[in-house]
């Protein structure tokens, strides 16, 4: 019986479009309805996420930055899991040492230290998930969106590893060359034991504290809400979603996931451009699961 939804944003809830259709967001609500309670897990913060709910009239928690911060359904922050600083300072080396683009989201919004790069970066993922759209406008509509955003400029990060009064939650770093770049990168991050490194695009790493990844706040959420594991359902399409759907009774990969990310789901459902999310959680209201295992579920069974 799944008494909690919980699913990734990009990739998964999100259209190309980067907005809920009314076909996921009519599901949604009717699995509230019965009682099943929804959450949002995303590598987004809150401010970049919740407005994207609020539109179409979903009201729910949230698990952002990939488990760094847990906001309760009336906005409220009831976690918040940074990376110590010192760490921060080793993380940023490691990158620019590759010359390669970051920024950081904190507790005072998200750093960036150079606005071209930013803004390139953001186009980049623009292009790669919207096939009819040409770089060029791409990068037109990223410097438009970047504009309504509160991006905070700084010549160099160290100003924010030297300030206390801002907690570094996440730091993600890109590279157009993807994974021949961003994988040795992410070896080498992943050597110091205190990180978690995922990714949620295949341009960008996302960078957090061990403890802040989506199926630990999962977990924490399914204790303060009496849920067994066993009846969440989590849906996701990469890197920084593993964590959740290997901890689900009844976890979900979307058809656009990435190949490895697919492994560790016992269910698939349709694209996020085909209203996976919605199609999922019919056949779940519908007890209509078993159409829907992944093929090594299927052949263990047999």
């Amino acid at each position: 019986m799944i008494e909690l939804i919980v699913s990734d944003m990009d990739g998964t809830l999100l259209n190309e479009k980067m907005k809920v259709s009314e076909t996921n967001a009519t599901a949604i609500k009717a699995a509230m309805k019965q009682g099943i309670h929804f959450m949002v897990a995303t590598g987004r913060g809150f401010t970049e996420a919740h407005p994207l709910l609020e539109e179409v009239g979903i009201n729910c928690s949230f698990i952002t930055l990939n488990g760094a911060q847990v906001y309760n359904e009336e906005g409220k922050v009831i976690q918040n899991i940074g990376i110590d600083k010192k760490t921060v300072h080793e993380i940023v080396a490691e990158i620019k040492k590759r010359n390669l683009y970051c920024e950081m989201t904190t507790s005072n919004g998200i750093y960036s230290d150079n606005k071209a790069k930013r803004i390139e970066s953001v186009a980049s993922l623009l292009y790669e998930t919207n096939p009819d759209t040409t770089y060029k406008m791409a990068v037109v509509l990223a410097a438009a969106r970047l504009e309504i955003m509160n991006i905070n400029y700084v010549e160099d990060y160290e100003q924010l590893v030297h300030d206390d009064s801002i907690e570094i939650l996440k730091v993600i770093a890109f590279s157009d060359e993807g994974r021949k770049v961003l994988g040795p990168l992410t070896e080498d991050l992943e050597k110091s034991g205190n990180l978690a490194v995922t990714a949620s695009f295949v341009n960008n790493i996302e960078i957090n504290n061990i403890n802040a990844q989506k199926g630990i706040a999962l977990e924490e959420a399914a204790k303060k809400l009496n849920i067994p594991l066993e009846n969440i359902m989590t849906l996701g399409d990469n890197f920084n979603d593993v964590s959740m759907l290997k901890v689900a009774g009844y976890s979900f990969a979307m058809e656009n996931a990435e190949e490895e990310v697919k492994t560790y789901a016992k269910y698939r459902t349709t694209s996020n451009n085909s209203n996976g999310v919605a199609h999922a959680i019919t056949l779940a209201l519908n007890n209509n699961l078993e159409s829907a295992k992944a093929p090594s579920i299927m052949e263990n069974a047999e």
